[in-house]
């Protein structure tokens, strides 16, 4: 595996990512891997990011991760969600110029508010062509665009996540059309402490299986 850290540009900011590359024969299907909300914290270096991208590369799939705008070494200030929907197009854009990604294969995945910001882009954007949601804040961010989207999606939380109760998602999921899948981790919280590595192979094995 390869892992370069890049910059991108997006607007008038210069934002930071890590481009991981596994070895094996080119192009590949690549996951844009979006993070949690940056003014909770939220960057390319948390658990589930990083325990998602870990997992995807192992699976043969080149995986993206960034910061959005105002967090770690990334330009800018926080975009009040219209800022880091323009910064997640920016990764779309430069992802599918990077000599090893096959374009027609990408997909976008966004944990939390991570979902929230990026899920929106994936479905306007025909570059995308598959989404999931981890832990997505369905109180907090409108994920009605789902349910006239034909992108397979997948949504999955946890069983204890006291943001997104499990009744409520497979209640929105039951809304979504086809082809979409809904998971619940048994015993996992918001936050997937100790539950990274089942979370990343479900996902993972959704990516695998369609794109």
């Amino acid at each position: 595996m390869k892992q370069t850290r890049v910059s991108f540009i997006s607007g008038e900011l210069v934002l930071e990512g890590i481009l991981a590359i596994p070895e094996g024969a080119m192009p590949l299907p690549t996951v844009i891997v979006c993070h949690p909300h940056p003014l909770y914290g939220g960057s390319m270096d948390n658990n589930v990011i990083s325990s998602l991208c870990e997992s995807l590369t192992q699976a043969s799939l080149i995986s993206f991760k960034f910061n959005f705008r105002g967090v770690g070494g990334s330009q800018g200030e926080f975009g009040q969600g219209t800022g880091e929907q323009d910064d997640v197009e920016a990764a779309i854009s430069f992802m599918s110029t990077v000599k090893e990604v096959d374009s027609e294969r990408m997909g976008i995945a966004g944990y939390s508010a991570g979902a929230g910001f990026s899920l929106p882009v994936g479905f306007r954007d025909a570059r995308i062509k598959a989404l999931a949601a981890v832990s997505p804040p369905l109180s907090m961010f409108d994920f009605d665009f789902l349910k006239s989207c034909p992108k397979p999606k997948l949504l999955i939380s946890g069983s204890r996540d006291d943001l997104i109760p499990a009744d409520q998602l497979l209640e929105f999921c039951q809304t979504c059309p086809e082809p979409k899948e809904c998971e619940i981790i048994e015993g996992a919280d918001h936050f997937w402490w100790g539950y990274e590595s089942g979370l990343a192979d479900k996902v993972v094995a959704f990516f695998t299986k369609v794109l």
